[in-house]
């Protein structure tokens, strides 16, 4: 038996037909346009629906030069900071008629490189992209900006005089878990970080020396360790702390995770949690409120930054961006749970030497 023919799309001339009115009624109703009497345009689509109409919003784009879509390009999707930002972002693009078009690059410039030249080429509005770690310049972004597309970075930023930038202040928020960590005694402090090359961990690292040289507090050198801050990353946290002669009495680390995984192996190698060793985390993951004891942490806005960063986009878009703005910075705070907080009694006097 012969193959059927494909039954064509549906166009708003079928409807107009099939209504018995214009084809520019049609198009205004489904657009909700005030011109079109409202039980008018309940009947349009109404009948739209019925016939399985399907606006083309390519053909559209094309005519209004505006795909009214934002390029969102994230290091990882699994992390819960990413997911609050993007959830964010979302809730801002419905409600002002946008769609995002995510990728994420896996802490790879590379693939980094290429979802940025997919959404170029997919004709994206804006950019909003937060970095890899591996990212040492915006070589690949050139096409971008010969265009005239707008460009976002948010967390992980590279400082661009044509593009804003939301964060929020890493080296306060450093320094106010560090001088947490010295408030209750503790006085050799070890720091785990992720790759010092991005600005937030190179932030956080700055403002964790600066609290202890204001306090008088000595920094170790080889008390610092850099890692991918994963959630498994614990096992050579602890194996790189045990070998040295004399364990750290405290912990801090640029992000939840590795904070978590470290107390998990403190705990199966006998130490006690925050008797022996206190631990300091970052981002406020809901983990952090799981894990015993709770950890003490930096609540980070991500949501807040999410919807920061795609109303600003969307501003800048509609040319309602008043003022020039190149970086915004959101508040952040330290969430002081059990995971650090020593018993009077067992205070050290921070004048006094280990």
């Amino acid at each position: 038996m012969a193959a059927s023919k494909k039954k064509g799309e549906v166009t708003i001339y079928d409807i107009s037909r099939a209504l018995n009115i214009s084809a520019s009624t049609v198009s205004r109703g489904l657009n909700n346009s005030a011109q079109v009497r409202k039980e008018v345009r309940r009947k349009i689509i109404q009948v739209a629906n019925e016939m399985g109409y399907q606006p083309n919003k390519f053909a559209s784009s094309l005519r209004l030069k505006r795909t009214r879509s934002l390029g969102v390009v994230i290091p990882r999707i699994d992390s819960h900071f990413m997911s609050t930002v993007i959830s964010g972002m979302e809730k801002v693009a419905k409600q002002e008629g946008y769609q995002l078009l995510i990728s994420q690059s896996e802490e790879s410039a590379s693939l980094e490189a290429e979802n940025i030249q997919a959404l170029f080429k997919g004709r994206v509005d804006g950019f909003l992209v937060s970095l890899t770690c591996e990212t040492k310049n915006l070589d690949h972004f050139q096409n971008v900006f010969r265009k005239d597309i707008p460009i976002l970075f948010f967390d992980r930023v590279f400082c661009q005089s044509n593009c804003i930038c939301v964060v929020i202040d890493n080296f306060k928020a450093g320094y106010d878990a560090t001088q947490h960590l010295i408030d209750q005694g503790y006085r050799k402090i070890a720091c785990v970080t992720g790759n010092i090359n991005r600005n937030v961990y190179n932030d956080r690292l700055r403002g964790f020396k600066q609290a202890l040289s204001d306090n008088s507090v000595p920094y170790y050198e080889d008390l610092l360790i850099v890692t991918d801050l994963s959630d498994s990353s614990g096992e050579m946290i602890v194996r790189e702390l045990m070998k040295h002669e004399a364990m750290p009495d405290a912990i801090f680390t640029a992000n939840d995770s590795s904070a978590v995984s470290a107390i998990c192996e403190l705990k199966k190698a006998g130490y006690r949690i925050p008797e022996d060793i206190a631990v300091v985390g970052f981002n406020d993951d809901p983990v952090s409120r799981v894990v015993e004891p709770n950890l003490t942490t930096v609540h980070y806005p991500g949501r807040e930054m999410g919807e920061i960063a795609a109303s600003s986009m969307i501003k800048i878009l509609a040319g309602t961006q008043l003022e020039k703005v190149s970086t915004i910075i959101l508040n952040s705070e330290l969430i002081v749970r059990q995971s650090s907080v020593r018993s009077v009694n067992n205070r050290i006097n921070p004048d006094e030497d280990n």
